[in-house]
């Protein structure tokens, strides 16, 4: 079973040795890379693994406009997309967890009936107090998160999408696709129930990319680490978001993300293996340089802001959040649950 892995990057080199290798355990087979603007290597590195066949590297080619959407508009038309089985469209930071069988795609795939997609909750795991970025695998460092079934007050959370070559599609999102005409695929859930019918149709957009949580992650779950380290969300912070351009992440964003309130360390399954991968990537000196100059980049890059007082302030602000997401503690407040000036 072929699988292509499509996401786009900017300045994330030191993550992507990881997010590779823990993508061909799991049993993808083909990677397609677009990067825009990047300052710390990652294009070099990107080049480099392209150059050994490791994965494909491409300039995003949106000019001011919506980065994701036109890289994913320009990925269609590839023959590494074109030629695949199944296509996992995510993003470094996420990492598909799998419950079933021998934790592959292709037994997520078995265990949901061949269905012509599959929906995957996310799961957003916390900085949990974690300040120092470490070259390590993040899998390993992070294991709180949210309650799986509850996000910020709501059950209805965001999914990421496999998608199989014989889907209806009219056009890729970036967390489901959309089918043309009025053909009813067969889509399900990590449970492999069939995804709600107006998630389906898109009828709602608040459910557009979101269904409720609870009960569908049997199979599966999709680890988001959109945080990482305090050193790294601050470097993140500087960089912007790959997917639109000019939009910072603020305060409420971390917040959002940042509750430890559940432990999973069910992703650790594959740490062995993925540590075993990553010291055979290694082996190669080039790649090795490559990706300990971006670790030396984004280190800098931590060094660099904390020179300017915003992002000391930015740090300070960080550390003393609350760890309760924004909307439960308003909720908390007018049920007179909580003191607003605690």
């Amino acid at each position: 079973m072929r699988v292509t892995a499509v996401t786009c990057v900017k300045n994330e080199g030191p993550f992507l040795l990881e997010w590779i290798a823990f993508n061909q355990l799991i049993g993808v087979t083909d990677h397609l890379f677009y990067s825009n603007d990047c300052t710390d290597g990652t294009d070099d590195l990107l080049d480099a693994l392209a150059a050994r066949g490791i994965c494909q590297h491409l300039p995003n080619p949106a000019e001011g406009r919506n980065y994701q959407m036109e890289a994913l508009k320009d990925a269609r038309r590839r023959d590494i997309v074109m030629q695949a089985d199944w296509v996992w469209i995510a993003d470094v930071d996420e990492f598909l967890n799998i419950h079933v069988g021998d934790h592959t795609i292709s037994a997520l795939v078995e265990a949901c009936d061949d269905p012509q997609a599959i929906s995957i909750n996310f799961q957003f795991f916390a900085n949990d107090g974690i300040e120092a970025f470490e070259d390590a695998p993040v899998i390993g460092q992070f294991t709180r998160s949210h309650n799986p079934d509850l996000w910020c007050g709501e059950a209805a959370i965001e999914v990421k999408s496999l998608v199989r070559h014989d889907f209806p599609l009219k056009y890729y999102g970036a967390h489901r696709p959309f089918q043309k005409g009025k053909e009813r695929p067969k889509w399900t859930d990590g449970s492999a129930r069939r995804v709600p019918h107006r998630f389906l149709v898109a009828a709602n957009p608040r459910r557009i990319r979101r269904f409720p949580a609870h009960g569908a992650r049997l199979h599966a779950t999709l680890n988001h680490y959109a945080l990482r380290s305090l050193d790294s969300y601050l470097v993140k912070n500087d960089r912007g978001d790959v997917n639109r351009e000019n939009r910072a992440f603020d305060d409420t964003y971390w917040r959002e993300r940042n509750d430890p309130a559940w432990e999973d360390t069910s992703i650790q399954r594959y740490l062995p293996d993925l540590n075993k991968a990553l010291t055979e990537l290694k082996k190669d000196k080039d790649i090795k340089g490559l990706h300990d100059a971006c670790v030396k980049a984004h280190i800098a890059k931590r060094d660099e802001l904390l020179k300017q007082e915003s992002y000391r302030e930015m740090r300070a602000q960080l550390r003393a959040a609350s760890t309760l997401p924004p909307q439960e503690e308003a909720m908390l407040i007018s049920l007179g649950l909580m003191d607003p000036a605690a």
